[in-house]
């Protein structure tokens, strides 16, 4: 399990991809309207859809995965009964080394938690 701290690292990610988006402007635009568009409210709930994406980069080991998806789940007034109830289904579905990302996940939650 990793030790950092996902704040961070959700924020040098954007750091570091900013060179990218200047040098490549039409793919990352491609990429930030398809994401914009997966995740939009339809018939599947935005927040379902951001527990389906967090599953599966928790599946995929992607500890960035882990923290832009957290943080939206926040946003999204996700609860930590709903994140366990999916992270059940990770470890079913991935195995040990999605019981790893689980508690990567759980990490995350508890740094990423907005102020009570």
């Amino acid at each position: 399990m990793s030790t950092f701290d996902h704040s961070s690292l959700i924020h040098n990610i954007n750091q570091q991809l900013g060179p990218l988006r200047k040098s490549q402007p039409e793919a990352m635009a491609g990429f930030g309207q398809l994401a914009k568009a997966s995740m939009a409210e339809g018939a599947v709930s935005a927040k379902h859809k951001e527990l389906i994406a967090l599953a599966i980069g928790i599946t995929q080991r992607c500890s960035g995965c882990i923290g832009f998806h957290v943080k939206a789940l926040h946003r999204l007034n996700c609860t930590r009964a709903e994140l366990e109830e999916m992270l059940t289904v990770c470890v079913y579905m991935g195995g040990g080394p999605a019981l790893m990302y689980a508690a990567e996940a759980l990490a995350a939650w508890d740094q990423m938690a907005p102020p009570a």
